[in-house]
């Protein structure tokens, strides 16, 4: 059974390798290895050695602490009882299609967007 960290890991990695676009094909090109590597590194299947989490984040252009943050808060993907929100909505490929998308629009329609959706969302 995977442990908790390497399932967490697994997600950060994910999360941002969709947020930045890029395929698990063009990440393990990057670090030198097979792109299946990077599907069990993902679902937390195989633990991730400290330097080759250095050069994931490398590739990806972040630190290897971003791959532990909310580590304590969140370790495994829950549902807010509030409104069945992920609390970790970056794990989910829709939501972070989503925000890549809504990063591309230009700042000014991205605000009317925005309070598009808060008034829509007020109606609901």
């Amino acid at each position: 059974m995977a442990h908790l960290v390497d399932i967490h890991v697994g997600k950060r990695i994910r999360q941002r390798r969709w947020l930045i676009g890029m395929t698990q094909q063009k990440l393990a090109d990057m670090v030198g290895i097979k792109f299946q590597q990077i599907q069990k590194y993902e679902t937390g299947a195989n633990r991730v050695s400290a330097s080759r989490l250095w050069d994931i984040g490398e590739a990806m252009g972040v630190p290897v602490a971003f791959f532990f943050d909310g580590i304590k808060e969140n370790v495994e993907t829950d549902i807010d009882t509030a409104g069945n929100v992920p609390t970790d909505m970056l794990a989910d490929k829709e939501a972070m299609d989503l925000v890549r998308t809504y990063y591309a629009i230009p700042e000014t329609q991205r605000r009317r967007l925005f309070e598009l959706a808060r008034v829509l969302s007020d109606v609901a």
